[in-house]
């Protein structure tokens, strides 16, 4: 069954999702992915509350066109989904978890839409009775922090399956036009791209992530839990770079026995980055930034250059 209308559900002239890239996800780059047409993803779990006003307001400043903000539900957020409500976020998504009906139904009391990243059809089946606006199926191809352990193909006839009409964007490895018109055909309402959005001249990323991005070739990302920072056990798709591969040549020990561990490779302002935190290196950031934590999908070796979101947007979904 194909997916219903994502363009109508959430008011967007493409159906291009930039997922929610951690720090990356800059109010410039959600900002410009709107003003190209597709839907800008703010990553608002670790933003205190009280941040979220000015965070949004500098996205508003820079668009009026709509964006979402994504909420991981691993950890705990309803302060944060409050505020975003009261702030008329247009979009909310949610990963992770299940949001339930009464999440749901505040957002939709708030006037806000709602999209749940789901890794299963009975995840795809609870999150439409829940009531869902559209849902998210992300295969395990994906960079960043990975719910699924199913490749993209399989997940996506799985989910569009439960969905029942529901819109379904699919996620994990895509990077390119072809790519997009992949998952189209096989019935996606959409395709919601990270890796490829995080090589952008609006992204967050720090310059020499980017690089590593637009050199990494087939075989070049693995799916770990190395970094596990504040989120451990959660598997994530990463570049290999050496702190990965010592970890793995001492035989993947538990913290507190790590290769390194006591060896902070890049600072953040001043203030040094533990060797295995989940953090992606950001503008600014200095050291090793080539030994912290890369995200990557399997798409990045595609990643052939560092374009702006305009240009790219019409090269995934030409006009």
């Amino acid at each position: 069954m194909a997916g219903g209308d994502i363009l109508g559900v959430l008011a967007i002239e493409r159906a291009i999702v930039q997922a929610p890239v951690g720090g990356c996800a800059t109010p410039a780059l959600v900002a410009a992915v709107g003003e190209a047409g597709g839907l800008g993803t703010l990553a608002c779990t670790w933003t205190p509350p009280e941040l979220l006003a000015p965070l949004l307001a500098r996205v508003r400043t820079l668009t009026a066109k709509p964006f979402a903000a994504n909420l991981v539900l691993w950890f705990e957020v309803d302060d944060q989904l409050e505020a975003l409500l009261a702030l008329a976020v247009p979009v909310v998504t949610f990963s992770w978890g299940r949001p339930g009906r009464d999440r749901i139904a505040r957002c939709h009391a708030a006037g806000a839409r709602v999209a749940v990243q789901v890794g299963t059809a009975a995840g795809a089946r609870a999150a439409r009775e829940d009531g869902a606006d559209a849902l998210i199926a992300q295969g395990v191809e994906a960079g960043g922090h990975v719910q699924s352990t199913t490749p993209l193909g399989d997940l996506l006839a799985d989910v569009l399956e439960a969905a029942g009409g529901t819109p379904v964007v699919a996620a994990g490895g895509l990077a390119t036009h072809a790519d997009v018109a992949r998952v189209r055909a096989r019935g996606a309402a959409g395709a919601m791209l990270g890796t490829r959005f995080l090589a952008t001249a609006e992204s967050g990323a720090h310059d020499v992530y980017k690089a590593a991005l637009v050199a990494a070739g087939a075989g070049s990302t693995a799916l770990t839990v190395c970094f596990d920072g504040e989120w451990p056990h959660a598997s994530h798709r990463v570049l290999r770079n050496v702190t990965l591969e010592r970890w793995e040549d001492a035989g993947c020990p538990a913290p507190g026995r790590r290769p390194g561990e006591g060896d902070p490779p890049a600072t953040r302002g001043g203030v040094p980055i533990a060797r295995y935190d989940d953090r992606e290196p950001l503008a600014g950031d200095e050291g090793a930034i080539e030994e912290m934590c890369l995200y990557a999908g399997e798409g990045c070796d595609a990643i052939e250059d560092v374009p702006a979101v305009a240009a790219l947007l019409d090269r995934l979904d030409p006009r």
